[in-house]
């Protein structure tokens, strides 16, 4: 096409999509200049309206040559003619002096770098990579997802990355200024980023009561909690797991169902307004000091994670879980559902189509090599994944194994009671000795017993098996929250354990709140220049408002919905957003264009294969996982767990829909769940 072949004619390297320039009037100042989407600068304003009126004056000299005109009229109209054009162009610079604003840079590439890191590590990821890695093929699911993320992932990162740091806008401007036709994606966004910052924030305040309790010892989710002016415990309590009664009783206070309201949870406002006002704090003096925070909250998980994942390897049952690691299910290749999972977790991580990765990249130089940037964030971001993946299987072997051991000693307690009380024949007498290896030692006698007497006792005691044991660990927060927790209480030092733990978990969900408001703030002082003078107020009164909305999900059903919108909504919106993001740029703009705006910005060309998977591969698979994703969600009830008070199994799994009834799949957890405790 014409417009391919004239790179004068290309907006995106003329830098009139943004409509800004750098400002070169102050030596040595790196600011950039907004002049506003109308108006590019004063110069070249005037030299448009000179020619203009030349054209205009010659045009009606050639019409008015019949008529004399004396010298003096001539002169006159000459005169005003220039005198209005003046005051037009001094009109026009004065309406620039009311939006010229700086927008800065980033201190450095490196934290810039670690920004779009600390947006994409959110700590909801951890936990659902590893518990998808876990149920949904192994290895064939961590193939998958390494697949659709240089497939679909680097490629989409790198698109919003371009779009942002060329035109120089947040993630609603830019996609006004591609394409005007198809500008509700950016409010799209936004609104989809608002949301999840309304929620985003009470899972950080569930990390930070946690963190609190951890400076008891024993940690108070090790024990159950003893009766009010009693020896005994807590009769709910004793019904679940100490873990289990401290996550839906004490720190959620859950409701039994969704629809019971009810006031916030107090022990959870406090934590919540912590953690705006920390967010607050990071961000209300700009980039400036955003940028050195970054640094802190992002570099320190990973100091923590080196130190878990040598910890992990050292202890008792490390090398099960890395065993289950490695296992590959090479059926589930073929697995239409892991594949749409695995895809939906790309986009989740990567952070597509929520604006803050173009509004992140905004603030950086138009020559910057946004490819690189993005291949390097989304490595990083994968070799976190892997790493902590790693320990977490380790530690959790480690959970498994200890949860084996004490089933063991367990059933050889009761064994031997009902061998005293003449229930049992002498026969099913188990080893006295199960001090070394517990699970060893329990598993070769019973293994041993000849088959009416192995029936006998397994009618008696549940069957302990550590590969079942292991895959009990818990779907979504409670794999945080349940699984590992409990297994941080089991190890020594314990305390200090779980407040490292804590403490990580919370800079990673600081730092990606960050970048969460991020995408909200920027596209805000985009389009409203008074946001851009006052950001303090801007800062203070957006989170007032989201703290004061966000109090929704801290109330008992609270955690319902964020379970929810987490699991079921979100992936829709960002499927969608994608989808019409690559539309924009391929198809409305033109991708082979975009490219070559691109080279000339950067300075060096791009590969081609952008241009052919921006227009074609990416769409399509993008619809593809949207169909997926609707015809897996048809054909499976939403369901969630919450806690029953009115049955002795207080964990319940319910289907949430109004009058949803419970099914044959509900009535087996509910049977796994009244076998005897553990330990």
């Amino acid at each position: 096409m014409k417009t391919e072949a004239q790179p004068s004619t290309s907006s995106l390297a003329n830098t009139s999509w943004t409509g800004t320039v750098i400002s070169d009037t102050v030596p040595g100042s790196q600011t950039w200049e907004d002049k506003g989407p109308l108006t590019w600068s004063a110069t070249s304003g005037t030299s448009e309206a000179q020619v203009s009126a030349a054209r205009v004056a010659e045009a009606q000299a050639r019409t008015s040559q019949p008529k004399k005109n004396s010298v003096l009229e001539a002169a006159t109209a000459s005169v005003l003619k220039q005198k209005s054009m003046y005051e037009k162009v001094q009109v026009t610079e004065k309406k620039q002096s009311e939006v010229l604003l700086a927008r800065p840079f980033w201190s450095s590439k490196a934290e810039y770098i670690l920004a779009q890191v600390g947006f994409s590590m959110k700590p909801s990821c951890l936990w659902r990579f590893a518990h998808l890695w876990l149920n949904s093929g192994g290895c064939s699911f961590a193939a998958i997802y390494i697949f659709m993320l240089f497939l679909v992932g680097v490629p989409l990162v790198f698109l919003e990355m371009a779009a942002g740091q060329s035109m120089r806008q947040g993630g609603m401007g830019v996609w006004k200024i591609i394409a005007p036709w198809i500008g509700g994606v950016g409010y799209s966004s936004f609104m989809v980023c608002f949301i999840l910052g309304l929620y985003f924030n009470v899972v950080n305040s569930w990390i930070i009561f946690y963190m609190s309790q951890s400076f008891q010892f024993p940690v108070p989710w090790e024990k159950c909690p003893l009766t009010m002016n009693s020896s005994g415990f807590d009769p709910e309590c004793e019904q679940t797991t100490p873990s289990i009664y401290f996550w839906y009783r004490q720190t959620l206070k859950a409701s039994d169902r969704i629809e019971d309201g009810g006031s916030p949870v107090y022990s959870l406002v406090l934590p919540f307004f912590v953690c705006w006002c920390l967010v607050g704090a990071f961000m209300i003096n700009g980039l400036k000091s955003t940028g050195k925070v970054i640094c802190i909250l992002v570099l320190l998980p990973y100091f923590i994670i080196i130190g878990f994942f040598i910890r992990s390897l050292l202890l008792e049952g490390a090398k099960f879980g890395l065993q289950q690691l490695v296992v590959a299910k090479i059926s589930d290749v073929y697995n239409v559902s892991v594949w749409s999972v695995a895809g939906g977790q790309v986009l989740f991580n990567t952070g597509i189509g929520l604006g803050s990765v173009a509004s992140l990249a905004s603030y950086m130089p138009q020559s910057n090599n946004c490819l690189s940037d993005a291949f390097l964030v989304s490595v990083i971001n994968l070799l976190t994944l892997l790493i902590v993946t790693s320990f977490n299987f380790s530690i959790l072997g480690f959970w498994a194994t200890v949860i084996t051991h004490r089933c063991c000693e367990r059933n050889a307690e009761i064994l031997l009671k009902l061998i005293n009380l003449g229930k049992l024949p002498p026969d099913a007498k188990p080893p006295l000795d199960l001090l070394d290896n517990p699970t060893s030692i329990y598993n070769t006698w019973f293994n041993g017993l000849p088959q009416h007497i192995k029936s006998m006792v397994l009618r008696e005691v549940t069957e302990c098996n550590i590969e079942t044991q292991f895959l009990k660990a818990s779907e979504g927060p409670k794999f945080v929250f349940l699984s590992f927790v409990e297994a941080m209480s089991f190890l020594p030092l314990s305390v200090f354990w779980s407040f490292i733990f804590f403490l990580m978990l919370l800079t990673m969900g600081l730092s990606s709140a960050i970048g969460i408001v991020q995408g909200i703030i920027t596209p805000l002082q985009d389009n409203f220049s008074f946001f851009r003078k006052h950001t303090k107020l801007l800062i203070v009164g957006l989170f007032l408002l989201m703290f004061a909305c966000g109090l929704f999900f801290t109330q008992p059903s609270g955690s319902h919905f964020i379970k929810l919108l987490s699991n079921h909504w979100i992936v829709f919106p960002i499927i969608v957003i994608a989808i019409f993001e690559t539309m924009a740029v391929s198809w409305a703009y033109g991708a082979r264009r975009f490219l070559a705006d691109l080279t000339i910005l950067l300075g060096h060309p791009i590969s081609p294969i952008y241009g052919w998977l921006w227009p074609c591969v990416c769409p399509v698979v993008l619809l593809i996982l949207f169909v997926t994703v609707m015809v897996r969600l048809c054909m499976k009830p939403i369901t969630y767990m919450s806690w029953d008070s009115s049955t002795p199994v207080i964990p319940a799994l319910w289907e949430a829909k109004t009058g949803g009834s419970q099914g044959q799949e509900i009535e087996t957890i509910l049977a796994n769940m009244v076998k005897p405790r553990l330990y």
